[in-house]
């Protein structure tokens, strides 16, 4: 049987990803999840933060959840147990891609947006990959075109038990708090902590940065890596605005440290040291907890009134 087959349950809950064995399956995933995290975001309500156009975890893979269509829902979602795409409409219609099938980046534009037409759902997008270098528009790109089903399966294994951890971690906070979502534009999975206090809005900053950090944020979550700053999968928080003396506070576990990013400092824990430790979701809980600690407690923040109580 392979790995990539049989009852996820009985495989490695945090198996190994090294970037540059699925670095061209991530690259064309990621451009995967940005067509589909675009029709979310033209589809569905306005949310702070865009917390509207993120994919969502669920028990077999991302989802965009139930969108607006008319007078009807649609859902697309990633089925990453059986390595399809299905989108299904609350009229009981369903149209199905096979992601091993086709792993070109535009049949799978194409396909897409032809099931969609077939379902009648008329969402246009800008079609164009963001922050992605200068890749072509998705409906030409023929160079992203590698889907390994084992890789993909284990970057789903590391995102349920990211969510398990994240989900505990969460629960320790009552004061306003982000889902536990996929941002698509940077692939990452992410939750984020508000102190409720606004921040001055930087007339040099872009609308979606404007909107995104309108509000003291602590934000957490995973990233698979890419080739242009972290080369591998890691876990990270950042404090925006970052307070002075930030990169000054003790991190846990010793494998985790601060790096200077250009813009900002980011606490950062390889993938590995979670893996390898003897208890992953005990030290990758302690990460988030000591990243939260240290920007709360720089920045000010009522960690105390913030704290929960178990009932």
């Amino acid at each position: 049987m392979s790995p990539a087959s049989g009852n996820p349950g009985k495989q490695e809950t945090w198996p190994p990803l090294p970037y540059e064995d699925w670095e061209p399956t991530k690259q064309t995933l990621h451009r995967y999840t940005q067509i589909v995290g675009k029709i979310r975001m033209e589809l569905s309500p306005f949310q702070n933060h865009w917390w509207h156009t993120t994919l969502l975890f669920d028990t077999r893979g991302l989802t965009t959840g139930p969108m607006p269509d008319g007078d009807r829902e649609v859902e697309i979602a990633f089925d990453f147990l059986e390595h399809r795409l299905l989108i299904t409409t609350s009229d009981g219609q369903q149209r199905e891609l096979d992601l091993r099938e086709q792993p070109v980046c535009a049949d799978f534009y194409n396909g897409l947006f032809a099931a969609l037409d077939e379902l009648g759902i008329d969402v246009d997008i800008h079609a164009m990959p963001y922050d992605l270098g200068d890749s072509p528009p998705f409906a030409q790109d023929t160079i992203n075109r590698s889907y390994d089903a084992d890789a993909v399966s284990r970057f789903w294994r590391i995102l349920a038990a990211t969510d398990r951890v994240l989900a505990e971690f969460r629960s320790s906070f009552n004061g306003k708090a982000s889902p536990i979502q996929l941002f698509w534009h940077s692939f990452d999975l992410a939750h984020a902590r508000y102190s409720g206090r606004p921040v001055p809005v930087d007339p040099q900053a872009d609308p979606v940065s404007a909107e995104a950090y309108s509000h003291e944020v602590i934000a957490f979550g995973f990233w698979p890596g890419d080739d242009r700053k972290t080369p591998y999968p890691a876990f990270y928080s950042y404090t925006a605005p970052e307070p002075d003396g930030l990169s000054d506070e003790r991190l846990e576990p010793a494998d985790a440290e601060w790096q200077d990013t250009g813009t900002g400092s980011l606490a950062i824990l390889p993938h590995e040291a979670v893996r390898e430790s003897a208890d992953p979701h005990a030290v990758l809980l302690s990460f988030y907890e000591s990243a939260y600690r240290a920007g709360a407690g720089r920045a000010d923040w009522d960690a105390e009134g913030f704290s929960t109580r178990a009932v």
